[in-house]
């Protein structure tokens, strides 16, 4: 298969762990005999640097004539740490969600078994867990009407969705369920807020569609208890863009490290596959930052063209350096590590 991937490193260490990534895919390009040609573009603060806007036009284009999207991470804490900032990293990430079409992200959650015992939860609460987050990506607060008023003493932000942004998300948690156990949670505050019961009702109008499914409707304060106490209850879970934002980052030091979880970001025409880490700037050029995230991060992007062997085959490695100590100091105990470049490279060699 030959493929063209658009390749935004961003800042940060985004630029380190998608090299670790790059060299594993092309490993994998090799092993099955794919031909990928890396696309790189500027996003994030670099882009800004370079040309004033976090999301350029040409990066779009880039974007919109590939196949997919790999991308790192962006952020800096020049940006951060000043709140008058009128031009900001995270807009060219809102931006191009919105401008590809980005609706749908998909964050799963599960264990490794070499790592049970480093998560914050007891092993007995967490072995097995193996969930999915599809969190609405386009809509809500994030991008409805914002602003001041009283001269900046009150501010808003309105949460605003349409039954068509619920639909086509629920839609995709529907499909997701039929593949997997046939369970799915729509997460919300319905007893509460308006938009909430807009999702109530649009999911509840589609389970007739999906007779097999077994869908269960809770509000997400439960959802954030449960998550910590009973992980491995849950399967599939829909949610709106906020909530889903909040509850996935809780998710992930279920398995001990947020350096460990990929995470893609589904359109109608194209994806984008990211790890859910930030940008850690504090890691910049010192070789110790994560880059199994990213990694994994490529497998899903090879499973999304129907590539399931060569998705298992980055997984087995990724599997395999966990088992044998081949880690990052964040997951090395005190003991001895790997620099995110010999990760990377001993990922490859054993593919």
């Amino acid at each position: 298969m030959k493929l063209n991937i658009a390749l935004l490193a961003g800042d940060g260490i985004g630029p380190e762990v998608i090299d670790q990534a790059v060299k594993v895919s092309d490993a994998i390009a090799a092993k099955f005999g794919h031909e990928l040609t890396w696309k790189p573009a500027l996003t994030g603060a670099a882009a800004i640097d370079a040309v004033g806007e976090p999301y350029p036009d040409e990066t779009h284009e880039i974007c919109k004539s590939s196949d997919a999207v790999l991308f790192g991470a962006i952020g800096h804490p020049k940006y951060d740490n000043d709140p008058t900032a009128k031009v900001r990293p995270e807009q060219g990430l809102l931006k191009m969600r919105k401008a590809l079409g980005l609706f749908a992200n998909v964050r799963p959650t599960f264990t490794f078994p070499s790592l049970l015992d480093k998560s914050p939860l007891k092993r007995e609460r967490i072995e097995g867990t193996d969930l999915v987050f599809l969190r609405e990506l386009t809509g809500g607060i994030y991008f409805g009407e914002k602003g001041r008023r009283d001269g900046g003493d009150t501010a808003f932000d309105n949460c605003v969705y349409t039954k068509e942004e619920v639909t086509r998300l629920a839609k995709k948690g529907f499909e997701l369920a039929m593949t997997r156990s046939k369970k799915l949670c729509c997460v919300d505050k319905a007893n509460v807020l308006e938009t909430s019961r807009l999702w109530r009702e649009t999911v509840q109008a589609m389970e007739k569609d999906y007779p097999e499914v077994e869908v269960a409707y809770e509000f997400v304060d439960a959802v954030a208890m449960r998550l910590v106490q009973w992980p491995n209850s849950y399967d599939v879970l829909i949610t709106e863009n906020l909530f889903g934002d909040i509850l996935t980052d809780e998710a992930s030091v279920i398995s001990g490290s947020m350096g460990l979880m990929p995470s893609a970001s589904m359109g109608s025409d194209i994806a984008l596959f990211e790890p859910i880490h930030g940008s850690y700037p504090q890691a910049t050029g010192l070789n110790i930052a994560n880059p199994m995230a990213t990694v994994l991060s490529a497998a899903m992007m090879f499973e999304s063209f129907g590539l399931q062997e060569e998705g298992a085959a980055i997984r087995a490695s990724v599997n395999k350096a966990l088992a044998e100590g081949v880690v990052t100091e964040d997951l090395a105990d005190g003991g001895k590590s790997f620099g995110t470049k010999e990760v990377g490279d001993w990922l490859a060699a054993n593919i």
